[in-house]
């Protein structure tokens, strides 16, 4: 895990930081420079049609919600992140039909 996060945990004792051994941990600077893809991501599901409940079990998600826990002033909260994308998609589709 990195130091970053590290200290993020120790001042918010709410924050929940997952320490997974078997992969290589992440920066937050690599997660940042990764938001783009992430978005990418969430926007592909959701246009493919992929419920909450199954893109919430993705690779996406989980970086985007630690993201959010990370830095929550700068990174909205994912499921804010969907609503936005899930209603622009809607909107998109009902212009083209």
């Amino acid at each position: 895990m990195s130091e970053e996060l590290k200290a993020a945990a120790k001042q918010d004792p709410t924050m929940k930081v997952i320490d997974n051994a078997s992969s290589p941990s992440l920066t937050v600077a690599q997660l940042e420079a990764s938001y783009p893809a992430y978005c990418k991501a969430l926007r592909m599901l959701v246009q493919d049609g992929v419920s909450l409940n199954k893109i919430q079990r993705t690779v996406c998600w989980d970086r985007l919600q630690l993201l959010h826990t990370t830095l929550p002033r700068q990174y909205r909260d994912p499921v804010v992140h969907y609503a936005m994308v899930k209603r622009d998609v809607d909107n998109q589709q009902a212009i083209a039909n």
